[in-house]
C-alpha cells in the first residue's frame, strides 16, 4: 500500500515550498490531487519524482512553458505524431541557446576585462576615446547635439 501524501509533506520532500506547489497544480504542471472527504489534499508519492523533475528542468534553463510541453509530450509519448519534438529536440535546441548565450557572455567578459586593464573609468569620456575597448561605436552618433533619452 503506497500512502499518499499532504501538501506538506510532499513540498518537503520535494523541496520546494507550498506555494510553489499551489502554483504547479493551477499551471496544471501537475495532476489534481485526490481530496478526503474532509477536503484536504492528497497527492500519489510519484508526485514527488514530477516536481523534482520540474526544478531539475529549470536549473538547466527550461521555462515552466518549455517544461509543461515536455511534460505533455512526455505524458503522449506513445501516441506522439511524427514533428511533435521529444526531450532529444527540446534538449538540442536548448543546449544551442545556452551555448550562443556563453558565447555572448565570454564576448562581455573579455570585453569587461579590456575596459579594466584600459583603465577606462568615465563612460562618457571613454565612449570618445577610440581605443576603448567598450563597443560604444554602435551606439554614439555622429551628431553630438542628438540625444535620446
Amino acid at each position: 500500500m503506497t500512502t499518499e501524501l499532504r501538501p506538506g509533506a510532499l513540498a518537503e520532500a520535494a523541496g520546494i515550498n507550498r506555494e510553489t506547489l499551489r502554483y504547479y497544480e493551477r499551471r496544471g504542471l501537475i495532476a489534481e490531487p485526490h481530496r478526503t472527504i474532509g477536503g484536504h489534499r492528497l497527492y500519489p508519492p510519484e508526485t514527488v519524482t514530477v516536481l523534482k523533475v520540474i526544478k531539475a528542468a529549470q536549473r538547466l534553463g527550461f521555462t515552466l512553458n518549455e517544461i509543461e510541453d515536455l511534460l505533455a509530450v512526455g505524458a503522449h509519448r506513445h501516441g506522439r505524431r511524427r514533428n511533435d519534438a521529444g526531450l532529444q529536440a527540446r534538449a538540442a535546441a536548448k543546449l544551442a541557446e545556452v551555448e550562443q548565450k556563453i558565447a555572448d557572455l565570454t564576448v562581455i567578459g573579455d570585453t569587461l576585462r579590456q575596459a579594466i586593464a584600459a583603465g577606462c573609468d568615465d563612460l562618457v569620456a571613454c565612449s570618445a576615446n577610440q581605443c576603448c575597448p567598450i563597443p560604444f561605436a554602435d551606439i554614439v552618433t555622429d551628431d553630438p547635439g542628438s540625444h535620446h533619452a
